[in-house]
């Protein structure tokens, strides 16, 4: 009697654990609809991957672009480079705020309601960040030359000193109109606060679209479709530089002022485009990609090809298991104070996990090279090989992005392809990561030489090499004039020497208007007829020369690197417990944005603005932005930081590497000893069994079978 009553409850269980991993849908169920059960899982899990792809395509868009206006709020603004990557760290910092408790709670309600929510909090931050441009006055940019705009007669832009002793101080130590109302109040904070907003609301989208995907999608098929989220959000910032570029190239005042008055052009240190404009854009696409998720299911029935592979072991372990059967019991109420209670103890046994810990330190390290290099990549080709801002965009766009996007989806396909286990993985990660950091070195013997600019890089003569920082421009060609020191107006003399401004070379007339203005009998010329013209002289040769071979190496690079990056990614969920999946992922994220993506900008933004060679002056007084850097050392310190912090990184790998091979071997080994104790223990059961129904005391039921209890 005991044991038929052991055969029984034995069948009982596994009818209750079939109806928890698969709960009735009432409309697969019910007999006017037949047994259709796979069509509205597939259906609905593919209008989810739509929707999460559309909304990876909106924040990546967004970021990129926000990325490729570095400069232009830098200029726009008159702010260093440090504080630009404040402003570009603060996304993190929003996240920093909610994301734990996002990831570990929104695991547990509706994921794509949530994710929703978040998509309008990103669109509702990036008009936030437009707006300054609405309540901010027109921009002027630094000129010495004003009232030669739209003038043709003659104008001396070196008045003598007499007259300019007597007509008071040099307008540039006076304080301009509105100085007292703008000193008040930064107008980049609004763009600060805009970019936590975005930060908040992007929280959820990875680790709960992510987990949403591994949770109902064939274990053959998850690598594939994470691939293809993450080949998609790739995608979006392609668009996001192209558009970068489109608005660069847009006076960031158009409409509003007389583009014929405009004396300066898109390659010019002064220029600012229309970056308001590309906001207003990409907040309205993100706006659009929250509507899918508000009519998505909160969970979905578990595949049945899926149920079918467990083992006996790793279905004991899911019926046990009380975060997936609230996965597979989604309607069940959560109780908050339990999940609350749970969370550290959780959180405890996540950290805990030797080879997640290691991983966690690596790619903290790998995404502050990651991240430093990304920002300021578009501003090293603009200052280092003499490209507009523009053109960095859209080469950033169409060369470099499409090759990291090739790279994340042929590495999920190769994963895919050859079925690679968790030491596969890293060893392929890590191998790829190594090739891209050997070519990567190749960059530093791609250098520039300095634009040549009087009184700061070459002497006034042009002969002698000088690097002098924020020292007197004054020389004795241009004693006899009043020049202020602080404005930068450069302008192209005979020589092919720059000069700081038209007064500063000591040139005595000028006529024309805006970039036509041709200015003569510059004392500081020493060739020719002494005349200069507006703008930067473009003679560096050697530049325009090896800039071809940085972007081939910049596209082979980033397409070796990011081969690694899905296999990557997807030993992070292999290496933890299934419960604890969504919780890892977003603490991944919450970590490495905080100890990554804050920093990183911060004092790469603050080792650059070590090279900088003369800074402009703001509106109130105070520096302002630079406008001349010595690239030699911008080339040593932006390439020998990225390269640094991976340098660091593999060593950690080494470690990580050998930690992951003991913990998979430990595994193959508990498994093969539990897989041998449960198969001895069932023949017993069954033994006995059939040793009970020989005595006709075991009645077979109908619908008993040994397929269904192997499966099981």
């Amino acid at each position: 009697m005991p044991r038929n009553c052991i055969r029984e409850t034995s069948a009982k269980e596994n009818e209750i654990f079939l109806w928890k991993m698969d709960p009735p849908n009432k409309e697969r169920r019910s007999p006017e609809n037949g047994p259709s059960s796979a069509r509205p899982c597939c259906s609905s899990l593919k209008m989810f991957l739509v929707a999460l792809s559309f909304a990876y395509f909106a924040k990546a868009l967004s970021g990129s672009y926000m990325k490729s206006t570095i400069t232009q709020l830098e200029r726009r603004f008159d702010i260093p480079s440090y504080l630009i990557g404040v402003i570009d760290g603060s996304f993190e910092i929003g996240n920093l705020l909610v994301i734990a408790f996002v990831s570990y709670f929104g695991a547990k309600l509706h994921r794509p309601k949530i994710i929703a929510i978040g998509c309008l909090l990103m669109s509702l931050g990036t008009f936030l960040i437009a707006l300054p441009h609405f309540i901010i006055g027109r921009y002027k940019f630094e000129t010495s030359i004003r009232s030669s705009v739209n003038s043709t007669s003659d104008l001396s832009p070196c008045p003598v000193r007499s007259s300019v002793l007597a007509a008071g101080p040099s307008t540039s130590s006076v304080p301009s109109s509105g100085c007292e109302h703008e000193s008040m109040l930064s107008m980049w904070i609004y763009v600060f606060l805009g970019n936590i907003l975005r930060g908040i609301g992007e929280t959820p989208v990875q680790p709960l679209g992510i987990s949403y995907i591994d949770d109902y999608a064939l274990e053959e098929n998850a690598a594939f479709y994470i691939g293809c989220v993450q080949t998609i959000s790739v995608i979006g910032p392609v668009f996001g530089y192209l558009l970068g570029s489109v608005c660069a190239k847009i006076y960031v005042d158009i409409g509003f002022v007389n583009m014929e008055s405009i004396s300066i052009t898109p390659g010019d240190a002064r220029w600012v485009g229309a970056w308001w404009l590309g906001y207003l854009i990409a907040g309205l696409i993100t706006l659009l990609s929250a509507v899918p998720f508000w009519f998505l299911p909160k969970s979905l029935p578990l595949p049945e090809r899926r149920l079918a592979k467990y083992s006996p072991e790793r279905t004991s372990f899911i019926k046990d298991s009380p975060l997936l059967e609230h996965k597979y019991q989604a309607d069940e109420p959560a109780n908050f104070l339990e999940m609350a209670k749970d969370f550290l103890p959780t959180l405890r046994s996540l950290l805990g996990n030797p080879v997640y810990f290691l991983y966690l330190c690596i790619t903290i390290i790998q995404f502050n090279s990651l991240i430093g290099m990304v920002t300021y990549k578009p501003k090293y080709i603009e200052q280092h090989y003499g490209q507009s801002a523009s053109k960095a965009n859209f080469l950033m766009g169409v060369i470099n992005i499409p090759a990291v996007a090739l790279g994340m989806f042929s590495g999920g396909v190769i994963m895919k392809k050859f079925k690679l286990s968790i030491m596969g993985a890293a060893k392929f990660a890590l191998g790829t990561s190594l090739l891209g950091y050997f070519l990567s070195l190749f960059f530093f013997a791609m250098g520039c030489e300095n634009a040549s600019v009087a009184g700061i890089t070459r002497s006034y003569t042009g002969m002698e090499s000088l690097y002098k920082v924020d020292s007197s421009l004054l020389a004795s060609c241009n004693a006899d004039c009043q020049c202020p020191e602080t404005n930068w107006d450069p302008v192209c003399g005979e020589n092919g020497l720059t000069y700081f401004s038209p007064c500063l070379a000591g040139c005595r007339t000028s006529h024309g208007s805006g970039i036509d203005t041709v200015f003569e009998e510059c004392s500081c010329v020493a060739v020719g007829n002494h005349t200069a013209s507006a703008g930067q002289c473009n003679n560096r040769d050697s530049c325009h020369r090896v800039f071809p071979y940085f972007l081939a190496l910049s596209v082979i690079t980033s397409f070796i690197i990011s081969l690694g990056g899905t296999p990557g990614y997807m030993l992070l969920i292999r290496c933890i417990r299934p419960q604890l999946k969504s919780l890892a992922l977003g603490f991944h994220t919450l970590t490495t944005r905080t100890l990554a993506g804050i920093p990183a900008p911060i004092y790469f933004g603050a080792v650059i603005d070590t090279t900088c060679l003369k800074w402009g002056q703001k509106k109130c007084g105070g520096r302002g932005a630079c406008r001349i850097y010595n690239t030699t050392a911008y080339r040593i310190a932006y390439l020998g930081l990225t390269l640094g912090l991976r340098t660091a990184s593999f060593f950690l790998c080494i470690l990580g590497l050998v930690v992951l091979r003991r913990h998979v071997r430990r595994q193959e080994h508990n498994t093969l000893a539990n897989g041998g104790t449960a198969a001895g223990e069932l023949q017993a059961l069954r033994k006995e069994e059939n040793n009970s129904c020989n005595s006709d005391q075991c009645p077979q039921t109908a619908d008993y079978g040994p397929e269904r209890e192997t499966r099981l």
